[in-house]
């Protein structure tokens, strides 16, 4: 008995260091990349720069939360955010509502040649964003796109319709990634609910209604906080199409207005933004999370 107690300890202290031997180089890897990071621009944002007269040297001193008084009365700041919180009331749920129809359509027993389907609706994901703005872009302007007759008579690139126009752009690319997480979360449902579904005369229609979608609303609150975190970091789309259009500011979106601000240079400044909006980002994700796990137990 006791042999066999000292190899069980044995094996648990081995499979320790087996853990270990996983987790410490993602450990070291995330802390170098992120952790590091996020504590360098919280140390930076604590800083100002000042002159010893019009022309003199610039020094970096110690500001306390000057930067971050700075950001709360930053307008343009917060008229970013309001145009991406608008971007993504609209977007989102028409982009998750895509994803959902389409990994409905591949899991019908009524639709062939779903393996091929899949691919076509996931090879969007494929395009990087910086190729797929620029792709968009040419096809919008009224000068360079093919489709002249609709672009001479739509002005997608105007003030008033480039947000909706680089909104197409993020739902193109990324309908397909979302649709293959429903679709595993799909898959993953046993084939015995459906058949006890078949047996009691259910349609198609309403096996997915009643039984498909309700056991798929995790991967869907999935899919919608990456959604969230994505819109408030909306960067690449927009940053290309100020080479199509002067309606996309330097302050359109708040990762934008960062970055701008990062350029004059004033990197405190640029620090505090990024401070506030991770902790928008994080605040908003988790309302969302507790507010649909609230809906979903009850």
């Amino acid at each position: 008995m006791v042999a066999r107690e000292t190899r069980t300890a044995a094996r648990a202290v081995s499979h320790k260091k087996a853990i270990a031997v996983f987790i410490v180089p993602f450990g070291v890897l995330f802390t170098v990349f992120y952790v590091v990071p996020i504590g360098y621009a919280i140390y930076q944002s604590l800083f100002v720069l000042e002159r010893d007269g019009t022309f003199g040297a610039a020094r970096q001193v110690f500001g306390g939360l000057s930067q971050y008084i700075a950001v709360f009365q930053n307008a343009a700041y917060w008229e970013s955010i309001g145009r991406v919180l608008l971007f993504g009331v609209v977007q989102v749920p028409i982009m998750l509502g895509l994803a959902l129809l389409l990994a409905l359509l591949l899991d019908s027993p009524l639709v062939r040649g779903s393996k091929y389907f899949r691919l076509l609706f996931f090879a969007p994901y494929a395009v990087p964003s910086v190729i797929a703005a620029i792709m968009w872009g040419f096809l919008y302007s009224p000068n360079l796109s093919p489709f002249s007759a609709v672009t001479g008579s739509i002005d997608f690139l105007s003030a008033s319709s480039v947000l909706w126009s680089i909104a197409n752009v993020v739902t193109w690319v990324y309908v397909g990634y979302n649709m293959l997480i429903i679709y595993s979360a799909l898959l993953a449902i046993p084939q015995e609910i459906y058949e006890a579904a078949r047996l009691d005369g259910a349609s198609q229609a309403r096996i997915a209604w009643s039984i498909k979608i309700p056991l798929v609303v995790p991967a869907l609150v999935l899919t919608g906080i990456f959604s969230i975190i994505g819109t408030l970091q909306l960067l690449a789309e927009p940053q290309v199409f100020q080479s199509f259009t002067s309606a996309v500011t330097s302050t359109f979106t708040p990762n934008l207005t960062i970055y701008s601000t990062a350029s004059v240079p004033n990197i405190s400044l640029a620090a505090a933004m990024s401070v506030v909006l991770a902790i928008a980002t994080f605040i908003l994700s988790f309302t969302v999370l507790k507010l649909t796990q609230r809906r979903t137990a009850s």
